[in-house]
């Protein structure tokens, strides 16, 4: 699964003295809120510093790195968060021990599809980063793109794969010998038609709607790829 932020953490306070620890998490802190105001490219590293209410010298002692690795270190610090928030929802509602019943599939996947959703709210932050991620790819350094899939996107991609793969063993699904195919029409299906629809959660729907737009998707999955011999 990767790095926990609770083991980053732990880390970070056996490598780094307390004092310089808590100046490089409040910078990362205010930084996070420009980023997620201005995006990559229009954040200056003089507008983070005065964010941060310090100098640009101070911003390149803690972050020698500039503006990338300040963006990178941000990045990579709230998909972490949001990884395992998503893999706790995740085993919530499809706990491997515990498959559902056939008659409570469609219910279950519809409230994975509402639990994933609900993280757009619950972490309104981080998805206005992922929103300027895509909109500024060509100007975000290969580097920070890679730490980002690889601290959230990935992870989570493989555990929801993982979770089509054992309702397949449990007789539920027919991945069609593809699970990550499965996992990822899955997502497209639900919550991405929701990120997609509200513009990362900037334009939020009523609540009826992606209620509806979320059944509508489940609904759609299992006809694709509900076990044969079942509607």
């Amino acid at each position: 699964m990767g790095e926990t932020n609770e083991k980053r953490l732990e880390r970070a306070r056996r490598e780094v003295s307390p004092r310089k620890l808590e100046k490089q998490m409040a910078i990362a802190s205010a930084s996070c809120t420009l980023f997620g105001r201005e995006g990559y490219a229009r954040a200056s590293v003089d507008a983070l510093a005065a964010e941060a209410g310090i100098s640009t010298r101070t911003l390149y002692n803690h972050f020698p790195g500039g503006k990338a690795q300040l963006f990178q270190t941000v990045v990579t610090w709230t998909s972490n968060e949001v990884r395992d928030a998503l893999l706790s929802r995740l085993r919530a509602v499809l706990d491997p021990e515990r498959p559902p019943r056939p008659d409570d599939l469609e219910r279950d996947l519809v409230s994975l599809a509402h639990a994933f959703v609900g993280a757009m709210s619950d972490y309104r932050d981080h998805f206005a980063l992922v929103r300027h991620i895509h909109a500024e790819a060509d100007h975000v350094p290969p580097e920070v793109l890679d730490a980002w899939h690889e601290a959230g996107p990935e992870p989570v991609a493989r555990a929801v794969a993982a979770a089509m793969a054992n309702l397949a063993d449990a007789g539920l699904l027919d991945p069609h010998g593809d699970a990550e195919l499965t996992a990822a029409h899955f997502m497209a299906l639900t919550s991405h038609t929701i990120v997609q629809s509200t513009h990362y959660g900037v334009l939020p729907l009523p609540p009826e709607q992606t209620d509806h737009l979320l059944r509508g998707g489940v609904k759609a999955f299992l006809r694709a790829y509900g076990p044969p011999g079942r509607p």
